[in-house]
């Protein structure tokens, strides 16, 4: 009788050591799993990243255009780009050309 207990034993530490071994397979599968999901969304961050320093870098040259304006705003010259440009202002001598075709 003391044989069948100690087979007892060791069938059930066998299926005990295949359970173990499942779960940490499964385990490992799933920490594999959120490493891939991972790496996508740090490449994702990554290339939003760069996309917002574009634009960063695109708006700084729209304020350092904007900040040249406001240093030569003053001046005639300017303003008289200004009103050509914004307003259609036509110098004495200038020749405007209309476009018919549309």
């Amino acid at each position: 009788m003391t044989k069948a207990v100690g087979r007892k034993k060791t069938q059930r530490k066998t299926r005990v050591g295949v359970f173990t071994k499942l779960l940490i397979l499964v385990l490992l599968l799933a920490l594999g799993w959120q490493l891939y999901r991972l790496r996508d969304q740090v490449q994702e961050a990554q290339a939003q990243k760069a996309a917002l320093n574009d634009q960063v870098q695109q708006q700084q040259q729209t304020n350092d255009a904007l900040k040249s304006d406001i240093a030569d705003g003053g001046s005639q010259e300017k303003m008289e780009e200004i009103a050509r440009d914004q307003l259609g202002l036509v110098a004495p001598g200038d020749k405007v050309f209309y476009d018919v075709s549309n």
